[in-house]
């Protein structure tokens, strides 16, 4: 007997998802199952795995692993991901509540396709300077979830995102965590253009919604443009961020844009351990 699963991507951040209510996927197993299945031309290819699962008084609750087995706190767009799959798969309704290990998660089915989510409060903000082979970079540290820095620039296109983002993502300055490295640009009042390199994935990603987060974050509260920001990714996609406008480095956040089901399919045993 196969796997079942289903692969779905928002703005380019492509996950995997099991329904594990079942466990056919037993916990010690997710890191294997997570690290092979992930493995791009050899098997399915995705950033992660989600696995959804039973909760006692939520809709669900999940368990998230990066494309190298570890397990994360949070995932933005994959969070949007698996709302969608859950309404989709009958478990939730269009509008509902999951757990994760940063925290319960509230999600709105918004439209055929476009998802909303709450995501946990950011904490932890400051000014870091991070020391790279290319010199000293000026940024700032957020914990949207998951911690990140944020860093601006005048080109993001023009930007070594992979080389400078590893030194980021590895630097003692966000040492033991480490943190993903965003490189974001003003594009307009209410516009921004970001890249992200990604630990886990440890390579730039299409998109990632709770680095937008983190970026607009920061930008709002720095006076460089104003909510709700609208972010264009790596993928040509755009993102929604909403932040409070009391503190945006704090309070109420709220994520939303496109997801697209790629395709259901059954994983053999010959793909996975």
């Amino acid at each position: 007997m196969g796997i079942a699963f289903s692969k779905l991507n928002g703005t380019g951040n492509d996950f995997v998802i099991v329904d594990n209510r079942e466990m056919v996927v037993p916990a010690r197993q997710m890191a294997d199952f997570t690290r092979a299945v992930c493995r791009r031309a050899v098997s399915v290819g995705a950033d992660g795995v989600i696995f959804v699962e039973n909760h006692p008084d939520l809709d669900f609750a999940w368990h998230y692993l990066n494309a190298d087995g570890g397990e994360a706190e949070m995932c933005g767009n994959g969070a949007r991901c698996v709302a969608r799959f859950a309404h989709e798969r009958g478990i939730a309704g269009k509008s509902m509540r999951f757990q994760t290990i940063a925290g319960v998660i509230e999600a709105h089915i918004t439209g055929p396709r476009s998802v909303k989510v709450r995501l946990t409060e950011p904490f932890d903000y400051r000014s870091v300077a991070v020391p790279t082979t290319s010199g000293e970079l000026s940024g700032h540290f957020l914990n949207t979830g998951v911690p990140h820095v944020v860093v601006p620039v005048e080109d993001v296109e023009s930007f070594d995102v992979k080389n400078l983002g590893r030194e980021i993502r590895r630097s003692p300055v966000v040492a033991p965590a480490g943190a993903n490295a965003n490189f974001v640009q003003v594009t307009g009042p209410n516009d921004l253009r970001i890249r992200t390199y990604e630990r886990g994935v440890e390579d730039e990603t299409l998109a990632c919604g709770t680095g937008c987060v983190a970026a607009a974050a920061t930008m709002v509260h720095a006076g460089q443009v104003a909510g709700p920001v609208t972010l264009t990714v790596q993928s040509g996609e755009k993102l929604t961020v909403t932040v409070s406008e009391e503190d945006p480095r704090t309070g109420e956040v709220w994520l939303e844009g496109p997801t697209h089901w790629v395709y259901d399919g059954e994983l053999t045993s010959e793909v996975l351990f």
